[in-house]
């Protein structure tokens, strides 16, 4: 594997398929060891990490696009986002302990939602949600798209404690006859579920586009670099104890001695004292404005 933390477009000559591969390593570990998730906690997150980056290729504009899953089992919450294409963070949050041994979705999360949401830095926000009836992230991901977009979709999502990896073709609006579309289209979505797990965690994304379409007139376009980055800043901070209120903030400080927070998705602290606390809320009218 030589394509850590990259992400690429690919496209069949002669047909309206297009595709995306990415594979994480040490964006994936960043996050995994900020938070310390147990290893089944760890592989499922870096699912939801891959997915994040294969749909936020799909975006011709600057947004967001978050991935987040809500249970009624141990795990209530696993979420992940890339920002601009390339910013990649997530939380999980819920009851890691027994969970050594869960496989299926349903083992972590009981019965749960997936909710896609798209934010265009300038545009409407879109948030599709649908119920998560599979056994795996990759057959939720193509039941979105189905009912969603009506877009026929392939996805084949491989993570363990070190990679995370995943390949997504999809059937674009085609001008073709219906017939050669219909064909094509199932002729590369046979090929995808020869994919195995191993292969995508071990081969370059050139071996296994090779692999899987060797006969098919592929063309391969230039990685795209993907990384951990965290939006939080002490300024947002002060913004978020803002709409707390000052009476709040200040008993927190009374009992406590110093108001801490501490960013979920990081773990970087932000601490306030009580002269910072009165300069904040004093310029509360500035700051606002």
């Amino acid at each position: 594997m030589t394509n850590h933390d990259t992400r690429q477009q690919f496209l069949f000559d002669g047909t309206d398929i297009r595709g995306e591969i990415t594979s994480l390593s040490s964006s994936y570990k960043a996050i995994v060891n900020q938070q310390q998730y147990p290893e089944t906690v760890a592989t499922l997150f870096g699912q939801f990490l891959v997915a994040a980056s294969l749909l936020s290729a799909r975006l011709k504009y600057s947004g967001i696009v978050t991935i987040q899953a809500m249970g009624s089992g141990a795990l209530t919450t696993v979420m992940a986002e890339c920002a601009e294409g390339s910013k990649l963070r997530g939380i999980v949050r819920g009851e890691f302990n027994g969970l050594n041994k869960a496989h299926k979705l349903s083992d972590f999360l009981g019965s749960a939602t997936l909710a896609i949401t798209i934010e265009p830095e300038n545009g409407e926000r879109y948030q599709g949600i649908v119920p998560m009836d599979a056994d795996n992230l990759s057959d939720c991901l193509e039941h979105y798209f189905n009912q969603s977009e009506q877009l026929p979709t392939q996805i084949k999502i491989s993570a363990d404690t070190n990679i995370a990896s995943g390949v997504m073709v999809q059937q674009m609006p085609s001008r073709q006859a219906q017939e050669k579309t219909t064909a094509d289209w199932a002729h590369v979505a046979s090929l995808m579920k020869t994919l195995q797990p191993e292969e995508q965690l071990t081969l370059s994304h050139i071996d296994q586009l090779y692999r899987l379409f060797h006969e098919e007139g592929v063309r391969v376009f230039e990685p795209q670099d993907l990384h951990f980055f965290c939006s939080c800043s002490r300024h947002r901070t002060e913004r978020a104890l803002l709409s707390i209120g000052q009476e709040e903030v200040i008993d927190i400080y009374k009992k406590e001695g110093v108001v801490a927070i501490t960013c979920e998705f990081c773990a970087e602290q932000y601490h306030f004292d009580k002269k910072q606390i009165d300069a904040m809320f004093k310029g509360e009218k500035s700051l606002l404005h």
